[in-house]
């Protein structure tokens, strides 16, 4: 489906392309639709802080401190290692902006493979495909078709430091062609590297029910700015901190219920683009214009509820709430799992709760997992079958 480039450059100019996307609305700066884009921080390529996977987009998008699967790289690279399956992988596809358009979709790729009790490592593949564009000029003379897309390849290394704690490091290739390259544009694509650090930590808990606590804390896409155009005008990565638990308790022998919390900040400056990618990343905690109060309306915060029976079928309820200044994005979210021998389902389901339009609502997330569990585990499972 072809699309005038305007729509691009709608998409693209606020973080998540969600909280532009209502620009279509009233022009008035007061209306419902435009609040929340007055203080917005805005990056490049935000398509890498987009979940990937339908497990964790229907738990409020949070999943720092969850328990690991074959998607844990992305979350947090130092959980991978304490997965409990010898290899696997996974696959999601995502619609966007599947209200409006039917050629616009989010897709990710990853694999990973137990290397021994204390050493794991993951490959993924992420693809975001805009479609089809029309461009034309201020005339609107056409200039050629086009289609936009982003992709990023990643390699994660997770590794135990103790029976409880885990560290994990992941490095990224980030590609990402807006425009192509047809008359009268200097555009070009562009292409960057980053990394992700993760610290994940967890313990069974002593008590009349057996329960896990987790704790985990991730800084990703540390990286390079990135340029359109040319090294005068680059662009923050959405360097982005998470920090969360997760508490997960046996009701019964068949029923598990699992609580998480997570809370994110940007670590991108709140107004000044021209410092550097350090200085942009440790001032992100005292750059507001508004001090102390408005810092705090930086952090986004996602909550859910996993419910699990027999380890088969999975219910999740989540919640995801960013401050009505900062780009007031608020949605429940929910989602199902199924879980059968070595292969696994997701779904997940957005639902906006304000007024503002979200480029995912009314669409379903889908995941297919397949994991396999090592000889040991298996070898357990035949004796107690």
């Amino acid at each position: 489906m072809k699309r005038n480039a305007a729509l691009l450059t709608l998409l693209f100019s606020g973080f998540f392309a969600a909280a532009t996307f209502a620009q279509t609305g009233p022009t008035n700066p007061t209306s419902p639709s435009l609040i929340g884009q007055q203080k917005a921080i805005t990056t490049a390529v935000p398509f890498l802080a987009i979940t990937p996977d339908a497990r964790h987009a229907a738990l409020g998008d949070g999943g720092v401190a969850t328990s690991p699967d074959a998607n844990s790289a992305y979350w947090n690279a130092g959980k991978l290692v304490f997965i409990d399956k010898e290899y696997g992988g996974s696959f999601s596809y995502t619609p966007w902006l599947g209200k409006i358009v039917n050629d616009m979709w989010i897709s990710s790729l990853t694999g990973f493979y137990k290397i021994s009790r204390e050493q794991a490592v993951s490959f993924s593949f992420k693809y975001f495909d805009l479609g089809e564009i029309s461009f034309r000029d201020e005339s609107n003379q056409p200039l050629g078709d086009f289609n936009p897309k982003e992709a990023s390849f990643d390699a994660t290394y997770s590794r135990k430091l103790s029976e409880n704690l885990g560290v994990g490091i992941t490095g990224r290739y980030i590609f990402s062609n807006l425009t192509g390259a047809f008359s009268g544009s200097d555009a070009q694509a562009a292409n960057t590297v980053a990394a992700d650090i993760g610290l994940f930590y967890t313990k069974e808990l002593q008590s009349a029910r057996n329960s896990v606590l987790s704790l985990g804390a991730q800084i990703s896409n540390i990286g390079a700015k990135i340029s359109y155009t040319d090294n005068d005008n680059r662009d923050f990565l959405p360097t982005n901190l998470k920090l969360g638990g997760a508490l997960t308790t046996e009701l019964s022998p068949n029923n598990t219920l699992t609580f998480l919390l997570d809370f994110n900040k940007l670590m991108v400056p709140s107004v000044d683009n021209d410092k550097s990618v350090l200085s942009g990343m440790f001032g992100s905690f005292s750059d507001a214009p508004g001090g102390g109060s408005e810092e705090l309306k930086e952090i986004m915060t996602s909550a859910g509820i996993e419910y699990w029976y027999n380890q088969t079928f999975a219910a999740r309820l989540g919640y995801f709430h960013e401050a009505r200044e900062k780009g007031n994005r608020k949605y429940l979210t929910f989602g199902v799992g199924f879980r059968k021998d070595n292969f696994g389902f997701d779904g997940a389901y957005i639902v906006p709760t304000n007024q503002r339009e979200h480029p995912l609502a009314e669409t379903w997330r889908i995941t297919v997992l397949l994991q396999i569990p090592t000889l040991d585990e298996r070898t357990q499972d035949s004796v107690t079958d």
